[in-house]
């Protein structure tokens, strides 16, 4: 990863680009201006780490702490998350656009310090243990609302032939921190579930509380960075040097900012944001639940084998932004939109589930007739193990049949190639929308749309997963992602970069990569 970003940098000093007096950008300034992008990928990392290094034990965690807690409570648990990002992130994204850049940072990490403390001891008062976890997640939610100044000030400091390789980057940085996450926890897990009592800080050490404390140590780490080493830059879509994003005023525009931006193009691309934040957010709902369910895994199990499978598909994330970077270049950023989207289609369809085996029912010895499907269920009352399998609450797991696990691990690995190409594309696309003006708010905006489908989705899933069972939720999920592809087909010819569309850079007739105008003397 840091030969690819030295190669970047290494060409922007190559092609002399220049600086806002006119003069060609210094080495120095060079350096300092990918210097404070790679703060921005790594906080993008920690932020991303902040979130998975604690999904896998949210449901095992969330039955130990508050024996009232149900699957459906997990939902809003889950979205809680969302929910404060969805808040925060317009909130951030116009401080941003009036203040450095380094404020709403420094306040947001903060934020999410504090909280990943409180999800720590969410487990000693004596009683409600559920809202506070309910509470915790989302104030580490309303901290990872930076996500949106960090898009933004990416978005500002690229010119526009850097900006997809530099989201892509930022995209693969965050797939390392969902790979480290869960691996975290599942390295994690080896404390137990009693871990040790720390009398001095009244605290339980276990496998739930450590890997939120150790979000916490990385918070500190990333507060340190944004104040030391975040500079401001800005340059416009040919690389030429501006005063920062945020200091703009209208007087003083340059050419290449002149222009409208598209808003049937902005809110088509929230919505397909949207929708693309929504699947994955079911996905990654629901896949502790339905693997406890469909494979009789024990809490531990369930966090153990977890960890590991989202922690394989997040190197398999990288490898996909990596080959997405080369990808784009020659076909364009909607063709690979496009085709993520196929894919993820693909992997919820195989999710389906089929055939005459059943689940295990929780708390009894199944027996599935071959010819009727017929179930004898036998008392298990007096075991002291773990119950596995699946509740016989939920009435679906009698006549519906069993996941198998090679399924599971088809539809994961399709999800892990389809979805960050999705991720990494959606807003690639809409950075080259909105041109060279103050993103923070748009970006806002983008960041709360993903953020209401990360609120909506496991609140959905949970509900319909509980009452109806997978056949449902999936094939649910496969109509909302045809849905998707349908739109991104109509609104096709609109998603097209703001300096493309107003005539200041050309677009090759048979892609979406743009080349500066023959005329164009670069002054």
């Amino acid at each position: 990863m840091s030969q690819l970003l030295d190669s970047e940098e290494s060409t922007r000093l190559l092609k002399g680009d220049l600086g806002s007096d006119g003069a060609p950008e210094t080495a120095l300034q060079c350096r300092s201006r990918w210097r404070s992008i790679r703060v921005m990928y790594f906080t993008m990392f920690l932020s991303s780490v902040g979130f998975t290094i604690v999904i896998t034990s949210i449901w095992p965690f969330l039955q130990k702490v508050d024996k009232s807690a149900s699957a459906s409570f997990l939902g809003w648990v889950v979205a809680a998350y969302s929910l404060g990002q969805m808040v925060a992130s317009p909130l951030f994204g116009l401080w941003s656009n009036h203040r450095p850049q380094r404020e709403p940072l420094v306040c947001s990490i903060l934020i999410n310090v504090a909280a990943n403390i409180l999800y720590a001891y969410a487990s000693l008062p004596p009683a409600h243990n559920k809202y506070y976890m309910l509470m915790a997640r989302m104030f580490v939610g309303f901290g990872a609302g930076n996500v949106a100044v960090v898009r933004s000030y990416v978005a500002g400091a690229t010119s526009l032939s850097e900006r997809t390789g530099a989201m892509a980057n930022m995209s693969a940085c965050q797939a390392l921190g969902f790979i480290l996450g869960p691996a975290l926890q599942a390295g994690l897990s080896f404390i137990g579930e009693t871990g040790v009592w720390l009398k001095l800080l009244d605290l339980k050490l276990n496998m739930y509380t450590a890997p939120a404390l150790l979000a916490a140590c990385f918070g500190v780490i990333n507060v340190l960075l944004v104040l030391i080493v975040l500079r401001e830059h800005c340059v416009d879509d040919h690389g030429r040097h501006m005063n920062a994003i945020n200091y703009i005023s209208e007087e003083r525009v340059a050419p290449s900012m002149e222009g409208n931006v598209d808003q049937v193009a902005v809110i088509m691309s929230n919505i397909l944001f949207f929708i693309i934040l929504f699947i994955f957010a079911v996905f990654e709902t629901i896949s502790t639940p339905l693997s406890m369910d469909m494979f009789a895994w024990t809490r531990k199990q369930a966090v153990l084998y977890n960890g590991i499978i989202l922690a394989c598909i997040g190197f398999e994330s990288i490898l996909v932004f990596l080959v997405v970077k080369v990808i784009s270049r020659m076909v364009g950023d909607r063709p690979v939109l496009l085709g993520g989207l196929a894919i993820i289609f693909c992997g919820f369809f195989i999710l389906l589930p089929w055939g005459n085996q059943y689940p295990n029912i929780q708390w009894s010895d199944l027996h599935n007739s071959s010819t009727h499907g017929l179930q004898s269920l036998t008392s298990s009352a007096n075991s002291t193990q773990e119950p596995t399998g699946c509740p016989a609450e939920q009435t679906w797991c009698q006549f519906t049949p069993a996941i198998q696990l090679a399924q599971y691990i088809t539809a994961n690995v399709l999800i892990g190639v389809g979805y960050p190409a999705c991720n990494v594309m959606s807003y690639t696309l809409y950075s080259k929308i909105l041109g060279p003006k103050p993103q923070g708010v748009y970006m806002g905006w983008l960041t709360a749309s993903g953020s209401g489908a990360r609120t909506l989705g496991p609140v959905f899933v949970s509900q319909v997963y509980t009452l109806l069972g997978p056949r449902w939720a999936f094939s649910l999920i496969c109509s909302v992602v045809l849905a998707a592809i349908i739109l991104l087909s109509a609104t096709y010819h609109r998603l097209i970069a703001f300096s493309v569309r107003h005539g200041h850079i050309q677009e090759y007739p048979h892609s979406d990569t743009e080349t500066p105008p023959t005329s164009y003397s670069g002054t």
